[in-house]
């Protein structure tokens, strides 16, 4: 494993590309734009574009992932091999979970959410603490004495320790293509959580590593996350994928897009006389094409290189 602090971008292309929903409900637009987009940068590429499910969260349910894979296949896009489910892999993310205890590179943490929510602003006050800012986990249980951790241990009652990524930078730096140079904070963040939990941030750049992807893209709101996991990844031996987050889709008051924002998926379009075809339209105007009349003529005339870095905004009227 190795410990760097800046990011070296894999230049292994053709490129490997993903998508990975969460299946806790239907897609909405914004969801649809952001699949299309990680499948054209692929495959404009000769690529190949995996379909990965991030199923471990409780809400996720096997109905919301078939109706997201009709609502991919609906749209046009192809996907290569089998469906990839985080939910199959956690035996897979134990045996690098052990392995990274074993390494030394993680040690528990027993602070509740209510102890870390309790430092908010007064984090510069904590001694250890390399940033003064709230969210920014200042390193509490990172040194504890035996005895401390024991009678920490104590108090979390019905759960375990969580464990922490003993980190060595407090920030690391991305290349993203669309959003250019991007160095962010990297924190000791969670590996497992108390009750048994991987964490996003582990599974999501582990599979991207042990999956071969070099190419992610994904909505910008997930930009603040790449230094952590291009971070993890160089950690784990891994090169760094190369990125390119892609703009929001908000609402009229320019808010990101919520199902709550009136008709937003396929299904609540279509029951408002808006076909699929209409939605591909829609898409690929938001992004320059005009007059598209399929997926495969979205891919053909759709220049990645153009996109508008501003949120998109999507209204149903």
């Amino acid at each position: 494993m190795s410990m760097l602090n800046s990011a070296t971008v894999s230049t292994d292309f053709s490129p490997v590309g993903r998508f990975a929903p969460s299946p806790s409900g239907e897609f909405h637009i914004g969801n649809l734009r952001t699949a299309l987009l990680a499948w054209a940068y692929a495959k404009q590429q000769n690529g190949t574009f995996y379909i990965r499910s991030e199923d471990l969260d409780a809400r996720c349910k096997p109905e919301y992932e078939a109706q997201q894979l009709r609502d991919l296949e609906a749209l046009g896009i192809t996907w290569d091999g089998e469906i990839v489910r985080q939910s199959a892999r956690l035996a897979l993310y134990a045996e690098y979970f052990t392995q990274l205890k074993e390494a030394k590179h993680l040690y528990a943490c027993y602070c509740t959410r209510k102890e870390l929510a309790a430092l908010g602003d007064n984090i510069a006050q904590v001694a250890s603490a390399p940033h003064h800012r709230p969210g920014f986990y200042p390193g509490i249980c990172k040194n504890l004495t035996p005895q401390e951790q024991a009678l920490k241990l104590e108090r979390l009652e019905n759960r375990g320790a969580a464990y922490r990524l003993a980190t060595q930078v407090t920030e690391f730096t991305v290349e993203d293509q669309n959003f250019g140079s991007y160095t962010g904070e990297v924190d000791d963040f969670i590996i497992c959580r108390g009750d048994g939990v991987y964490s996003y941030n582990f599974v999501a750049a582990l599979d991207d590593a042990l999956m071969g992807v070099n190419q992610i893209v994904r909505g910008a709101d997930l930009l603040s996350s790449a230094p952590r996991q291009a971070y993890f990844t160089q950690l784990l031996g891994y090169k760094v994928p190369s990125y390119a987050h892609v703009p929001l889709v908000v609402n009229k008051d320019g808010q990101r897009l919520s199902k709550r924002d009136g008709a937003v998926t396929l299904t609540q379009l279509a029951a408002k006389g808006i076909t699929v075809k209409d939605v591909l339209r829609i898409i690929a105007e938001s992004v320059g094409v005009a007059e598209c009349e399929s997926a495969t003529d979205f891919l053909q005339r759709v220049d990645l290189t153009a996109i508008a870095l501003t949120p998109w905004i999507f209204s149903d009227n």
